[in-house]
């Protein structure tokens, strides 16, 4: 019996950061940001320094992007200008949803 090619199965303790991307469906390059800006915690090891994200942490991180999230649209009304005059991120107004940035 061959072990699962799947990124997320159970049981599995570190994940490299392409597994990461392909879990949130991101890029690579904006996993490794996370994890050099200090907002994914990541571990350095082996030889040529390859990094690994605990699975654990990566939970604890899309948590924390749920609360984040869940803070952002509470006070960021969709169709309702906030208190200050401002009825949107900043961002153009896309009404998808989705983070042009990103």
């Amino acid at each position: 019996m061959t072990e699962s090619s799947d990124p997320a199965r159970p049981g599995r303790r570190f994940l490299q950061l392409a597994d990461v991307a392909e879990i949130l469906n991101i890029s690579s390059a904006q996993v490794y940001a996370l994890v050099r800006s200090g907002e994914l915690p990541a571990i350095k090891i082996g030889g040529r320094g390859q990094w690994r994200v605990e699975a654990s942490e990566l939970e604890s991180f899309i948590d924390r992007m749920y609360v984040e999230t869940r803070d952002f649209v509470t006070t960021h009304r969709f169709g309702r200008s906030g208190e200050n005059g401002d009825d949107h991120d900043g961002e153009g107004g896309s009404e998808t949803g989705d983070d042009p940035a990103g």
